[in-house]
């Protein structure tokens, strides 16, 4: 026969909505922890050995009846009669970010999904399962959120830390290699196609034609002598017709002459010069 103290903690587990903690089984009774301890692990033993329909279990950091895992057929037939909405995708994925990576911020969440969060982080919030936990001692002062109990109740779980380890779904390093390969030559190769085309096709910067060709370096449009022999250099500055003056125009009077003689009669020959 089950003492006083069993039969009490099995009715306040009872019409507890929540796990109910072993220290405040302790209050309630007026024993020790480590009593409450030793009393739900003889009454889960108890359970199983009877082979009851439900266990007695230890989940987000309490004590709580739930359903045998073996009867989860006819649970769950009972649950979808009156199924409620189920949670999207990006919800699900949200929930994951924020349970492996908890604290984390909105901007974080955002940044590994690769699309906002804020919409689907609020649903969480309304549904009980995300919360905020802190804020984050950076500029801003990000909220950051992490899981709640209620999480862990759904879970089945008695801590965060009980959720599988990532490494079971993510790509060993030797596949990570062989992309990072692939990747650094689809890469290589489009460069060196570029640089293919780049020697082909000159575009017009070729420098065999067009108003810039090399043995005109100011091309026909900037020819300073016009068609009628006027010497447009007449009218620039001393510096604009050094710089543009041809070997040829360097003495046209002769070697030694001054490029800037005087008639005989001592009037200049070019004004301008």
């Amino acid at each position: 026969m089950a003492s006083e103290e069993a039969r009490a903690i099995e009715a306040i587990l009872m019409v507890a909505e929540e796990p109910v903690a072993p220290h405040l089984l302790a209050q309630l009774l007026e024993v020790p922890p480590g009593r409450i301890e030793d009393l739900c692990r003889d009454l889960a033993d108890a359970y199983r050995t009877d082979d009851r329909g439900f266990d007695l279990v230890r989940v987000a950091g309490g004590y709580r009846f739930q359903s045998h895992a073996d009867l989860a057929p006819y649970v769950e037939r009972f649950v979808l009669e009156s199924q409620s909405a189920r949670m999207s995708a990006a919800a699900l994925e949200t929930l994951a970010i924020v349970a492996y990576k908890q604290p984390v911020s909105r901007a974080q969440v955002a940044s590994i999904r690769g699309v906002n969060a804020d919409g689907v982080i609020r649903t969480l919030q309304t549904r009980g399962f995300v919360e905020e936990v802190g804020r984050d001692p950076g500029p801003g002062q990000a909220v950051l959120y992490g899981t709640t109990t209620l999480l862990l109740e759904r879970l089945g779980l008695d801590t965060i830390s009980q959720l599988p380890p990532l490494a079971q779904f993510v790509p060993g390093p030797e596949i990570m290699d062989a992309l990072e390969r692939s990747l650094r030559a689809d890469r290589d190769d489009g460069v060196g196609a570029d640089l293919e085309g780049s020697d082909d096709d000159q575009g017009p910067h070729d420098h065999d034609q067009g108003p810039h060709d090399d043995d005109d370096p100011h091309g026909e449009a900037f020819d300073l002598r016009a068609a009628d022999g006027v010497d447009l250099r007449a009218a620039a500055g001393p510096a604009e017709r050094d710089r543009n003056r041809h070997p040829a125009d360097a003495d046209p009077y002769g070697a030694g002459e001054a490029q800037n003689p005087e008639r005989t009669d001592g009037s200049d020959v070019n004004p301008f010069l």
